[in-house]
């Protein structure tokens, strides 16, 4: 497994985003904070991190019903312990594919293009739940009304953010209701600039727009949003922990707001496990209510360390005991998986 230029790009931010956020951080405050903070608290913080997971698996089991319905349990919660695992210790965000790879794995109801597919749905509702989450705490008191997040007054982002999650809807919705117009548009574009692009495109947007037949399905859309709610609550949570263990006087919404603002931060390019990434945008986050940068690194120093032990742990046992390698990480990461895979459990329900 070699790291490529995404690789090598991702860890250079990470490492540019590190110096700015420690770079007048005075370390002796920090490590005395950290050495008196509230150790149970942090505890507390770290298991609802971990939780997450689990939930994670929990809410990809409506996604993947129209493939494989009702999917146990213990069938996910391993792809999905592997995939955040992976994610913390090799860059480029491989833990995805890695994710959809171990879940083919695990049973043979699902082919690897339906498991990348219910990922990206999976991802989708992601942004969707996080973005009304944001949309929430900065309606709620505790945030500043004359806050400015970069060069916008808060006002201005919470209208681009009703904006964009309206258009998100609609692109969902087109995809859903219209797949057969949006592969057309698609062939016609590839066979003039890509022709030999245009038999996977119309897989995978195939494949994309089955897995979005949850938007089709009342229940199971209400199941999916339900779980995802659920999911980012209990994150938030874990920080609003983190907050307490430190001394950040910080309320829950605060937590709502700033997983927003990491969730978009850690889209960008970045060493494994988002290291500076978090780290840049816990100070940005926690700034817009007049957090110090010393308490807001110690925040991020803490609670990143303990929610990233936990669950890079557990992943990586069930990727030794899936009998995965690390050449199929590489694979991954050159796109040479294949499509399918002998199944750990041959008769896997």
């Amino acid at each position: 497994m070699k790291i490529d230029w995404k690789g090598a790009v991702g860890i250079l931010i990470s490492a540019v985003l590190l110096w700015w956020a420690l770079h007048r951080v005075r370390f002796d405050e920090v490590w005395l904070a950290l050495r008196h903070a509230n150790i149970p608290l942090f505890i507390a913080s770290s298991a609802a991190a971990t939780t997450v997971v689990p939930l994670r698996a929990r809410r990809w089991r409506p996604i993947l019903d129209p493939v494989a319905p009702k999917l146990p349990f213990a069938v996910l919660w391993p792809a999905t312990a592997i995939g955040v695992a992976i994610n913390n210790v090799v860059p480029a965000r491989v833990g995805e594919l890695m994710r959809a790879f171990a879940l083919t794995r695990e049973t043979p109801r699902v082919k690897l293009p339906a498991a990348l597919a219910s990922i990206a749905v999976d991802r989708l509702f992601d942004g969707l739940v996080v973005l009304c989450l944001t949309l929430v705490a900065m309606l709620m008191p505790a945030f500043p009304r004359n806050a400015r997040v970069g060069d916008l007054s808060a006002v201005r982002w919470a209208i681009i953010g009703l904006l964009l999650m309206g258009g998100l809807m609609v692109a969902l919705y087109a995809v859903v209701f219209f797949p057969a117009w949006l592969i057309r548009l698609y062939e016609g574009l590839s066979r003039r600039l890509a022709p030999r692009l245009e038999a996977p495109g119309r897989a995978a947007l195939q494949a994309f727009a089955d897995g979005l037949s949850v938007l089709r399905h009342g229940p199971r859309f209400a199941a999916v949003f339900g779980w995802a709610t659920v999911l980012w609550l209990t994150n938030a949570l874990s920080f609003w922990l983190a907050f307490r263990a430190v001394g950040v006087p910080a309320s829950f919404s605060t937590a709502l707001f700033l997983q927003g603002i990491v969730a978009i931060g850690v889209a960008v390019p970045s060493a494994p496990g988002f290291f500076g990434v978090f780290e840049a945008c816990a100070i940005i986050g926690l700034a817009v209510y007049g957090v110090p940068r010393d308490q807001a690194v110690t925040w991020a120093i803490g609670y990143h360390i303990l929610s990233f032990i936990p669950i890079t742990l557990i992943g990586m046992w069930y990727f030794a005991r899936l009998g995965l390698h690390f050449r199929d990480v590489g694979a991954a990461e050159n796109g040479t998986l294949p499509a399918s895979a002998p199944s750990r459990r041959a008769g896997a329900a």
